[in-house]
């Protein structure tokens, strides 16, 4: 019997998102990646195979178009990884309730509805292929918080608590786990400055590069015996 079941991989144009699309689409699984925004890679994963769904899960209205999509287009699901992301802090807006709102939206919401909606597509996923995962990614600071990214903090947090909801409710049939990056990948915008003072958050001292969350998301999705659990990738910056 074949099972055409994907793994979405939400916010999959860019970064991270991209990285894993390009790794799990050459490793023979079925991708599907959201974007909000037209890039340059959408056109690049479409000729690898990947099918790429313009999404905003910014509204509840973004969330139910993409939810009704999947179910439409799907019988099943691998998986999930949960990789869109706001990044926003409170001095860059002036409406604070508006940023908690945007980012509990698209960090928690979304994710949320989701993971609900798509229950009967991971246990046929488990059903046809043996294995289904939920991946959420949250942050080193969903621990910490942050003084300048509350709000931020703050839904990642909530994020990483859904994982331990989930992974009780779709026991045993389906694994959800965390993944939470500190620094893997700096931005171009970053400058010297902030460059050396992020290296120095944690006891290695490196810019690993998204090649180390694609491994954790490997781990993820091969591991059988783990469920509830975050994988931190911060570079020992708990014991700084």
């Amino acid at each position: 019997m074949t099972c055409k079941m994907p793994i979405i991989i939400t916010g999959g144009a860019q970064r991270l998102g991209l990285a894993c699309a390009k790794k799990l689409r050459a490793e023979g699984h079925d991708v599907v990646v959201t974007y909000r925004h037209t890039k340059a890679s959408i056109e690049v994963l479409e000729g690898l195979g990947v099918s790429c769904v313009r999404a905003d899960f910014s509204s509840q209205q973004g969330v139910d178009l993409f939810i009704a999509q999947i179910k439409q287009d799907y019988s099943g699901l691998r998986g999930i990884i949960h990789n869109a992301s706001e990044w926003e802090a409170e001095a860059d807006c002036p409406k604070a309730s508006q940023l908690m709102e945007k980012m509990w939206q698209v960090h928690v919401f979304a994710p949320y509805r989701m993971n609900i909606a798509f229950e009967a597509l991971l246990y046929a996923g488990f059903e046809c292929l043996g294995k289904a995962d939920i991946i959420h990614m949250t942050d080193y600071s969903a621990e910490k918080g942050s003084d300048k990214h509350i709000a931020y903090a703050s839904s990642k947090a909530g994020l990483a608590n859904l994982t331990y909801s989930f992974a009780k409710r779709f026991a045993p049939k389906v694994n959800v786990n965390s993944i939470a990056p500190s620094l893997l990948m700096f931005r171009p915008e970053d400058d010297a400055d902030y460059r050396e003072k992020a290296l120095n958050k944690s006891l290695l001292h490196q810019e690993p590069g998204e090649q180390e969350g694609v491994l954790a998301v490997q781990y993820a999705l091969t591991n059988r015996y783990m469920t509830g659990r975050t994988l931190s990738l911060d570079g020992g910056r708990h014991l700084v």
